[in-house]
């Protein structure tokens, strides 16, 4: 009950940080959104917000390696080990949006009212084909919830499966796929915002190379067809898979 209390409150502060964090990347409610007035200098804030960037990225790959899982779960309870890494990740998001620091100046300026909407409309697809790969997978085991939960039960957990749900017939990682539409999807791209979503998309191309070496690890020859018929983070015209890893993301 202990362990299902826990899951529940990183359940609560990983998606809070991640709700925090779309009103931020879309400028929307929160102080000092990605596109605030500087604070600083150029050069002091993009020193900042590089760091900030390599911070999250450690934090959120480190603990998602099978070698720190093995490790960590000698201190943290296995079945919290999911509900802890959320939590990490919540908190390093939380961190990155509250001390970035905005850069001002235009990349592009998007003043045409259907072009801004159109944009705008991109951004929020973003976030809810993210939302939806989540729930292909099983959102609540992605985020910690179901291992207690199981527990609780007095159940097992069910080894992943090789499956691909809607979304993952046609794309790889449409978590990802969402991540970079939202990203990049601005009517006005500031350098700050510049910075953030070619940062964000470099760190997603890594995390992608280091997921899918484990995914190959994990499911042999199955998961290395499925990654020739399927693309990576766009469709491939005229080839879908039939089958695909239900764990990654």
């Amino acid at each position: 009950m202990l362990a299902m209390l826990y899951a529940i409150a990183a359940y609560l502060a990983g998606v809070g940080a991640l709700a925090y964090a779309i009103l931020f990347v879309g400028n929307l409610l929160v102080p000092g959104g990605l596109d605030g007035p500087a604070r600083v200098a150029p050069l002091q804030a993009a020193g900042i917000d590089l760091a900030l960037l390599v911070f999250f990225a450690l934090q959120h790959s480190v603990m998602a390696r099978k070698g720190f899982k093995a490790w960590w779960t000698r201190f943290v309870p296995p079945v919290v080990e999911r509900a802890t890494y959320v939590l990490a990740a919540g908190a390093c998001l939380f961190v990155l949006c509250v001390c970035w620091q905005p850069i001002e100046g235009a990349v592009w300026s998007v003043t045409g009212p259907a072009a801004a909407t159109a944009l705008q409309a991109v951004f929020w697809l973003g976030w809810g084909v993210l939302l939806l790969a989540t729930f292909l997978l099983n959102h609540f085991e992605l985020f910690g919830l179901r291992q207690p939960f199981v527990q609780l039960m007095g159940a097992n957990l069910i080894a992943p499966e090789f499956r691909t749900p809607f979304l993952y017939r046609y794309v790889r990682h449409p978590i990802y796929l969402g991540l970079v539409m939202a990203f990049w999807a601005a009517p006005r791209m500031t350098l700050g915002h510049l910075l953030f979503a070619a940062g964000g998309t470099a760190y997603i191309l890594i995390g992608i190379w280091f997921e899918e070496r484990d995914l190959v690890a994990q499911f042999g020859s199955r998961y290395r067809a499925y990654r020739d018929q399927v693309g990576m983070l766009f469709p491939r015209p005229g080839r879908r898979s039939g089958s695909g890893p239900a764990g990654q993301g």
